[in-house]
């Protein structure tokens, strides 16, 4: 019995991360099925365990108490609480899908994890700088753009399943790249980066996925999820169930949850809202 801590991207390829710190690799084809035990309790914060063991709704996709959610937040660069970061910074700008895209940073040493991690299935880099100065680019673009700070996944992965190919997503980066060079000293404070687009659409094995059926909405104790792998994007796991449905699974609503293995032919037993819902939000 393993207690899972969420799913995270190494070297290009997702790995579920488990409590005590063993990694399993995820590969396409394979077929993933799990029963959840129990009650789903808080991960901790900051290699942390939660002191009080605290119970987690199963709907949260934090994985956390408010607590530990606050303490894993202190030192965030999302929360602007590390202004004095010496590291160098890159800004990107990120597309989702049609009409989908928002501009972004992320620490240089990273390279593309940041983007990986939220399903960017394009992008590209805007330029290079302290991490003050990229978080005013990044104010000034999403300004100018006006583009979101963050899009909600159920959005992200409402496109997924008919994205346009890759030719046709790199020209849409490149229009907004061009965008970006025409607003005014966009990039006073920072060293710009020369346009290339890159694509995950391979990294995530996107094209060609069947038409969404369903999303996984929490877990359950004694619920279970089995399909095979067909795809994965940020946090989202896209499976084949057994009878024959396309469904995702966010792995954000395992943290906290010990799981055991169930037969690949199970059936998925944990509530589900369907398709046509994740398309509203």
């Amino acid at each position: 019995m393993w207690r899972c801590a969420g799913v995270r991207w190494g070297d290009g390829v997702p790995r579920l991360e488990w409590v005590g710190g063993r990694v399993s690799e995820l590969r396409y084809g394979q077929v993933v099925g799990f029963r959840a035990v129990g009650a789903r309790v808080c991960v901790g914060a900051r290699g942390n365990a939660c002191p009080t063991s605290a119970s987690v709704p199963g709907r949260s996709t934090g994985g956390r108490c408010a607590e530990c959610a606050r303490l894993e937040r202190a030192h965030s660069v999302a929360a602007d609480t590390i202004a004095d970061d010496p590291r160098t910074y890159r800004v990107y700008l990120a597309w989702f899908g049609g009409g989908m895209t928002k501009v972004g940073i992320t620490a240089e040493a990273r390279g593309a994890a940041r983007l990986l991690e939220q399903g960017a299935v394009a992008f590209c880099w805007l330029g290079r700088g302290p991490l003050m100065a990229a978080r005013r680019t990044e104010e000034v673009l999403r300004h100018a753009l006006a583009v979101p700070d963050r899009i909600p996944y159920a959005r992200k992965r409402a496109v997924r399943h008919a994205l346009p190919g890759a030719e046709a997503r790199a020209r849409e980066v490149e229009e907004l790249y061009r965008r970006v060079v025409a607003v005014p000293r966009w990039d006073e404070t920072l060293e710009p980066v020369e346009f290339v687009a890159y694509d995950h659409g391979e990294a995530f094995r996107l094209d060609g996925l069947p038409a969404l059926d369903g999303t996984v909405t929490e877990l359950v104790d004694g619920g279970t999820v089995a399909g095979r792998l067909l795809a994965a994007a940020g946090p989202d796991l896209h499976l084949l169930a057994g009878d024959g449905r396309c469904l995702v699974l966010d792995t954000r609503l395992l943290s906290g949850w010990e799981l055991v293995a169930a037969p690949a032919d199970s059936l998925v037993t944990v509530p589900l809202t369907a398709a046509a819902q994740d398309g509203l939000f």
